[in-house]
């Protein structure tokens, strides 16, 4: 080893030193102390100065991966020197990265193409990251674009280096926020995804498996990144990794373990640990996207392995904790049985079912919790279905109260313990339902009166049972009791005061280590009904039982056994998350929630224990007054409501009102428009008849009345003479537009029988296409005014017959001058037929003047139509004439060509040749000229 150092080191030549290098790395397996000793310095120096030469650079890399990996062969691996090779590992890696110039040269050749040089160099870095990961991440995180070179490993097209730079993000990414934010941000995700989908999803190999822990590395407790991760729309791209068919059968363990990390990554967006807002968002992005409904199709499938099956009932809890559109949906999916049965009711058959496996009844009992967290409406509807009301009298179903209460007394401790909890879960919070499950009924047995649940619960207490089945019957009434005075008159009212003596003999008892914790928590239930006591009972007020405390049990004592909950070990394994994970049955005591209440509750009952009978007046007295304070507050509140809701109805009211007099006062308006009109008939038609009895009464009246019709008559006929000139005058500019259409025709006529030649036609067949163009738009505004005049004196013409008709009574009441009106009203007939012939007349010149238009319009088009067609033909013709003027200069080229073989040869040219090229020239020529014109 030395010799090759030393070769390393002193020779010139390249090749020398690579085989030295070789040799190194062939020894390093075998003698890594010796070799990273004495040759570690070297190699590094080879790193630097022989950049050039991947083939060495490759062997250096390979043996110092030798030397500082702890990857060996386990037959190599003896169990007395496994800590010795860590720590030789970890000496090593110490050594290398003292300098940090040697990791920023190690993240340079990992950006090399060489496969031979930038394999081993990902081997080395996950290596020491293996080995000294805080040191060597800080030296990443502060080397220029180190994170960004190392993210290029990943679109790497060769599958080894890609699948290893996997695993080096992976040890790269371990606990370290900083460096999984900037490998966020450098599209890991997207890059990750593509991975496990052209992998095959869960179907996918060994690589699917690396990309989900990285995942988990980037987005576990890192709220940025799951931020990132929800906005950027990856969630929908989870929802295909959980598409399972019908046929379930012989999964193999690599499915198994990727199902099982892809809920897990499922899990981690949703835990309840993350802050509220972010975890409230990721729920609602599963639930709209579908990954939600696909999780509960494999929480309802057969065939799935029971330990994915549990992971599945554990995500599906966290997915729909505290999110009351995703509890909602979750309890209305219905199992796929006949008849169909609701989720929930399954679940809560396997839990308590004592044959099925420990950790699928701690997940269902764990999902049944966080359906019921913040979620009244769910609590109600378990609650409901132990009421007596709502209990299916048939029995053909079972409902979620009678599972619970089969399981609360049942033989089985576990399922005691899990059915009181989850009873507990289903009154957290909720003063109503406390209520209304003292309304709860038990058949015991036949002939016996039915007795209270609280009841049934207490006998069990006193009977002895199992300390587990104790434990959980204890937190359920110290759930149920607290903040609920009436369960704790309910309690104490027990005839033969069984309770209260049982729990205070349990106090009193010194028993062992096992019995401490039933201890402690009767002490918490004793507290709970002295604290939350209202006094209704004579023999059980507040006073009267801290005597008796202080008499049987004595406070210090009292104290020190409420303390044994706090302290027990369990306790605070059940206070770190909500998730019941226990190692064994045994260890299964507290349940989260309960933890909770337990320390809101000791420092208070602690207190009240100690108070004496006037503070407590005095505190009796301050609630009274709060009580008081909140009716007063309450019942403002009330009014304040009520008055909100008058005012509401009374804008209502407004409002119609208001409408309805606009539309009164419209209806006036018109009333009063018609009267005023039938007020003006009245007076015309009055002074008619003042006219009328005038003419009868004197001549002179009637001379005057007809002075006045001839007067209105010759009005008429000057209008009539207007009219006449008026249509004289349409006549002529009619007259006019037949002469442009004629012109228009005859131009048609002339371009129809005339072709100019093509370059001539094509300017000129636009331009006059141009002028159509106007003409017709000139001709068309025209005719809409001629049109509108002609309207224009259709409805004048109405107005002289109405006139006409009017004038007949006015004259025909008298002798010469009736003679003379019907001589006026015949003319004014025939006056007004022959204005009707002519208005016929101008109609029908109307029509025909269309029909011109359309057929000039037609005739442009055809023209604009011949005109792209002779464009091209010119173009046609254009290429093929540039065609042959090709093929005639290659034509003249070879002639060229043999001419001056022949002359090569001495032959002589004949002046007939040359003639003939000239005459062909000029030809060439004269064509030219004929395609220039």
């Amino acid at each position: 080893i030395q010799k090759l150092c030393d070769r390393v080191a002193s020779s010139t030549l390249l090749d020398d030193r690579r085989d030295a290098v070789r040799a190194l790395k062939s020894l390093s397996k075998k003698y890594r102390l010796e070799v990273g000793i004495q040759a570690m310095e070297h190699l590094i120096h080879v790193l630097q100065t022989d950049r050039s030469d991947s083939e060495i650079i490759g062997y250096a890399l390979d043996t110092l991966y030798n030397v500082i990996s702890n990857d060996l062969e386990e037959e190599e691996q003896e169990e007395n020197s496994a800590k010795q090779v860590d720590d030789l590992g970890s000496q090593f890696t110490e050594i290398f990265i003292k300098q940090q110039e040697n990791v920023t040269l190690l993240l340079t050749l990992v950006e090399e193409f060489d496969f031979h040089v930038r394999w081993p160099g990902v081997k080395l870095l996950t290596s020491l990251l293996k080995q000294q990961g805080p040191q060597v991440q800080q030296i990443i995180l502060v080397s220029p674009m180190g994170v960004s070179r190392l993210m290029d490993l990943l679109a790497d097209s060769r599958e080894v280096i890609r699948n290893d730079g996997v695993l080096l993000l992976q040890q790269l990414t371990k606990s370290n926020a900083a460096i999984q934010k900037i490998v966020a941000f450098e599209n890991a995700f997207e890059r990750l995804l593509d991975i496990i989908t052209e992998e095959g999803n869960s179907d996918g190999g060994i690589v699917v498996e690396d990309c989900l822990l990285l995942l988990q590395n980037l987005l576990k407790n890192n709220n940025s990144n799951q931020n990132f991760f929800k906005e950027g729309s990856y969630i929908q791209r989870m929802k295909p990794w959980f598409e399972v068919g019908d046929d379930n059968c012989g999964w193999s363990a690599q499915k198994v373990t990727n199902l099982h990390l892809m809920l897990q990554l499922v899990r981690v967006l949703v835990s309840p640990t993350n802050p509220p807002g972010a975890t409230s968002s990721c729920q609602k992005a599963m639930f709209h996207c579908g990954l939600l409904q696909q999780l509960c199709t494999i929480l309802m499938a057969t065939g799935v392995p029971a330990d994915i099956l549990t992971e599945t009932i554990n995500t599906v809890s966290e997915v729909i904790r505290g999110c009351q559109t995703n509890q909602d949906y979750f309890a209305s999916v219905n199992a796929p049985s006949n008849p169909p049965r609701p989720a929930i009711v399954v679940l809560l058959m396997s839990m308590v079912n004592e044959r099925q496996p420990f950790v699928l009844r701690c997940a269902v009992l764990y999902c049944f919790q966080c359906f019921l967290y913040k979620n009244q409406k769910g609590q109600g509807e378990i609650v409901s279905t132990l009421l007596p009301s709502t209990i299916d009298a048939t029995g053909n179903s079972v409902s979620a109260g009678q599972l619970l209460c089969g399981g609360l007394f049942s033989t089985d401790s576990l399922s005691n313990w899990c059915a009181a909890v989850a009873l507990a879960h289903a009154l957290q919070e909720n003063g109503t339902l406390k209520e209304q499950l003292l309304r709860v009924q038990l058949a015991t047995s036949i002939g016996n009166p039915p007795v209270s649940l609280l009841q049934q619960c207490t006998n069990i207490l006193s009977q002895g049972s199992k300390v587990q089945t104790r434990v959980g019957l204890l937190m359920l009434l110290c759930t149920w009791l607290s903040n609920c005075s009436i369960a704790v008159t309910h309690f104490l009212h027990n005839p033969a005061n069984v309770p209260f003596f049982q729990l205070t003999g349990q106090i009193a008892e010194n028993l062992g280590e096992e019995e401490q914790l039933v201890q402690g928590l009767c002490a918490l239930l004793l507290g709970i009904s002295i604290y939350y006591n209202d006094n209704s009972l004579e023999n059980y007020r507040k006073e009267k039982l801290k005597q008796l405390i202080e008499k049987r049990i004595g406070r210090e004592n009292f104290i020190e056994k409420l303390g044994f909950i706090s302290k027990h070990e369990l306790y605070s394994r059940a206070a770190q998350k909500p998730q019941p994970s226990f190692s064994s049955p045994d260890h299964m005591m507290f349940d989260h929630e309960f933890t909770k209440l337990v320390k809101e509750l000791e420092g208070v009952i602690s207190k009240a224990i100690y108070k004496s009978s006037e503070e407590d007046k005095k505190e009796e007295e301050v609630k009274k007054t709060l009580e008081q304070h909140d009716n007063i507050v309450t019942h403002y509140k009330k009014v304040i409501r009520e008055q909100d809701q008058e005012l509401e109805e009374l804008k209502q009211r407004i409002s119609t009102l208001t409408s309805q007099n606009e539309q009164l006062q419209a209806t006036v308006t018109q009333q009063v428009s018609q009267i005023q009109q039938h007020k003006d008939q009245y007076n015309l038609l009055k002074v008619q008849l003042g006219k009328d009895t005038q003419h009868h009464n004197s001549h002179g009246d009637t001379l005057q009345m007809n002075g006045i019709q001839t007067e209105e008559v010759s009005k008429l006929k000057e209008e009539l003479e207007e009219w006449k000139n008026k249509h004289e005058l349409l006549q002529g500019q009619l007259k006019e537009k037949d002469s442009v259409i004629e012109k228009l025709n005859s131009s048609q006529l002339e371009m129809g029988a005339t072709e100019q030649p093509l370059q001539t036609s094509r300017f000129g067949g636009l331009e006059h296409s141009n002028d159509l163009q106007k003409e017709l738009e000139m001709l068309r505004s025209q005719i809409q005014l001629q049109a509108a005049e002609i309207s224009r004196l259709q409805m004048e013409n109405q107005k002289l017959q109405v006139m006409n008709t009017a004038a007949d009574p006015m004259l025909g009441d008298s002798g010469a001058p009736a003679a003379t009106s019907s001589e006026l009203e015949a003319r004014l007939e025939q006056e007004i037929k022959e204005l009707k012939s002519q208005v016929k007349a101008l109609s029908e010149e109307k029509e025909s003047l269309k029909q011109q238009l359309d057929s000039s319009t037609s005739t442009v088009a055809i023209l604009q139509d011949k005109n792209s067609r002779l464009e091209r033909e010119v173009a046609e013709s254009k290429k093929e004439q540039d065609d042959l003027l090709v093929l005639l200069a290659d034509q003249d080229q070879k002639i060229s060509a043999q001419k001056m073989k022949l002359k090569d040869f001495g032959v002589a040219v004949e002046d007939e040749d040359d003639t003939e090229s000239g005459d062909q020239g000029d030809e060439d020529e004269d064509g030219d000229e004929e395609e220039q014109d």
